[in-house]
């Protein structure tokens, strides 16, 4: 029985233009274990960001089979993957995506609200560690980057889910920040064994991880 987090077998993605069918992912075959770490690299455009959609089921692969903790996901129903995310899956966005009629609490607790939770000590100690008890009654759009970023993670580990999924969770930081961000991300997510697939450009970034797979050409390089 397969007991990976997240398994892609032979896994393509293309798109047509005109008359042409560009390749994004080219028959990918990975494994992301259980609290496994890695670093996603690889040059702009090459289809990180397409991956890391495929397998939050916000796009259907073009061909291949993905499986999502033991199961195979690929022929999903829209319930089945709302409720894969809403229990299972943290996403950190590059432009964070917060709510931004909502104050920075109520952002952290939406993920809960969705799966009929309430506020507890887990996100009492997110919200301390990531420094943002002074801030719980602010709304997030009078935040500054760094503070909306740190909401981000509060809210993607709220629900203390099986996987993280980050796109460049540094990406609008300053590299001093961006560290001190990547440690907190690190920390808290080893505290329950959380799998992270993060994006990033950052060699200091990557460092972070325990593996890297380098995407180029359609193909993942380990």
């Amino acid at each position: 029985m397969d007991t990976s987090v997240v398994s892609l077998d032979n896994i393509s993605k293309g798109f047509t233009d005109g008359d042409k069918f560009h390749r994004v992912l080219d028959d990918v075959v990975l494994k992301l274990n259980h609290a496994d770490t890695v670093a996603l690299t690889g040059p702009s455009g090459c289809g990180k960001s397409t991956l890391l959609n495929i397998i939050a089921g916000f796009e259907p692969p073009t061909s291949g089979t993905l499986s999502i903790l033991g199961q195979i996901s690929t022929h999903w129903s829209d319930t089945d993957w709302s409720q894969f995310r809403h229990q299972q899956l943290g996403v950190v966005f590059q432009q964070f995506n917060l709510l931004t009629p909502l104050n920075v609490e109520d952002n952290i607790a939406f993920p809960l609200h969705l799966n009929g939770d309430r506020w507890n000590n887990w996100c009492d100690h997110l919200v301390d560690n990531l420094g943002l008890r002074p801030l719980l009654k602010r709304h997030v759009e009078t935040l500054s980057g760094g503070q909306q970023q740190r909401v981000a993670i509060a809210r993607a580990l709220a629900h203390k889910p099986a996987l993280l999924l980050a796109d460049e969770p540094t990406g609008n930081l300053d590299q001093t920040t961006s560290l001190e961000v990547m440690g907190l991300i690190c920390a808290l997510a080893a505290e329950h064994d959380t799998s992270i697939l993060m994006v990033t450009h950052s060699q200091e970034c990557a460092d972070f991880m325990q593996r890297r797979w380098h995407l180029d050409l359609g193909k993942i390089h380990e």
